[in-house]
């Protein structure tokens, strides 16, 4: 567990600063001010929920701490869906935001499963 909630931590923040950057992109190049704003809250969000489960004070609180990066980084998911279908970001941006995204999803989607699967 230790080995994946480092993992977990390094791909949230990593992926944090990349949305910290799509945001000053954003607001610079594009003069876009409310998808950016609303990406920038949820992917930066994901690895605040994240960092919060380290303190978590049972098994439940930690699961849903990481519920809650779960539901942050689908939140993520559709705003760069937006982003790329409103033609804001390129495909390119889209596609290796999203690839980061969906890795964070998975590893959270696993931990999460075998945290269940062991407290039942």
């Amino acid at each position: 567990m230790t080995y994946q909630r480092n993992t977990i931590s390094l791909l949230s923040k990593n992926f944090a600063l990349r949305v910290i950057k799509l945001y000053k992109y954003l607001l610079e190049e594009k003069h876009e001010h409310i998808m950016s704003k609303q990406v920038y809250r949820s992917g930066t969000s994901i690895g605040a929920n994240i960092a919060e489960s380290r303190n978590a004070q049972s098994t439940a609180d930690y699961i849903n701490k990481l519920s809650i990066a779960l539901k942050e980084a689908d939140e993520t998911m559709y705003w760069l869906e937006l982003l790329n279908e409103s033609g804001t970001i390129d495909v390119k941006q889209f596609e290796s935001l999203s690839n980061d995204l969906n890795i964070i999803i998975g590893t959270l989607i696993n931990i999460i499963k075998k945290l269940k699967e062991r407290s039942e």
